[in-house]
């Protein structure tokens, strides 16, 4: 081997051990589920079996002032889902950019009610269901928590204007009380609104959430109302009821109520869900949905 060959491998050597004293960890998870569901007769279309998969890659790194800088990917049924870059700032938070689910401010107290399965209104309704929520697509975001209070903070620049919120936490007043409080704006037009608190003792978790959308163009305000517990039978099993009912201004008031049932069997997840809404989107009509799912994560 001549002197020119050594010396580029040295050089390619040295690169590599330099890249990886630098290089952040990845990691990849995913999930596959089964589901079988049952809606009224007339909403029954296609068949009712189906199968869903999901997928996820994240990586973080520590940079040399101790502030972590990491990356998530995610997809759901082999399409786009999510993704999201954040530093974390140790004790002063940490701050982000998040296209998809971004988890910040409002996002982050949309929906306090516990549940074993799924919402009160999934799969009977496809309006907002009077939630105080916006888009967080390219969604700037920031998270912290200073003496017992956590803040998130999300902001999106829109053609139609600006989406932006803001979500306090205060779990300091009692042991396994936290309080909640959250406001912003979807767009120019509708002033968001949520408050509730959610309590845990033991086995028995409970929550109450009320929720405003004020408009002020031509749609209507909704004013929302939840009430939920959820019981873990065993550190397996757990089961739920929620309430959620939306008062629309305009409209015939919209009531949902869901009981679901979750067991897990290490990596292995069973839920039954069976949710009924009156009145859908405020019209005089009712919804049933009912489903059973089987998932295994890895």
């Amino acid at each position: 081997m001549n002197k020119l060959t050594k010396l580029g491998l040295t050089a390619v050597a040295g690169s590599l051990v330099a890249s990886s004293a630098y290089a952040g960890a990845l990691d990849v998870s995913g999930s596959a589920s089964i589901k079988f569901k049952s809606d009224d007769d007339d909403e029954v279309t296609g068949n009712s079996y189906s199968m869903g998969k999901a997928i996820g890659f994240s990586g973080s790194g520590e940079m040399d002032n101790g502030f972590t800088m990491s990356y998530s990917y995610t997809m759901s049924n082999a399409a786009f889902s999510s993704q999201n870059i954040m530093l974390d700032m140790g004790d002063g938070g940490s701050i982000g950019l998040g296209n998809g689910a971004s988890g910040a401010g409002l996002r982050t107290v949309r929906y306090l009610l516990p549940s074993a399965g799924e919402e009160a209104w999934d799969d009977t309704d496809t309006d907002d269901n009077g939630l105080a929520q916006h888009s967080d697509t390219n969604a700037v975001y920031y998270n912290g928590d200073f003496a017992g209070f956590g803040v998130s903070a999300a902001y999106v620049q829109d053609t139609g204007g600006s989406d932006h919120s803001i979500a306090l936490k205060y779990g300091g007043l009692m042991d396994g009380l936290t309080l909640v409080y959250g406001f912003g704006e979807d767009g120019e037009a509708t002033d968001l609104q949520t408050y509730g608190a959610q309590y845990t003792m033991g086995s028995v978790s409970a929550a109450y959430q009320k929720s405003e959308r004020d408009n002020t163009g031509s749609t209507a305000d909704e004013e929302s109302t939840g009430l939920g517990v959820s019981i873990a039978v065993n550190e397996n099993m757990s089961i739920s009821y929620n309430v959620w009912d939306v008062d629309m201004d305009t409209a015939l008031d919209e009531e949902s109520t869901g009981i679901s049932a979750s067991y897990t069997m290490g990596s292995m997840k069973f839920v039954g869900v069976s949710n009924e809404t009156e009145n859908v989107a405020g019209s005089a009509g009712d919804d049933t949905f009912r489903e059973i799912s089987v998932t295994f994560a890895f």
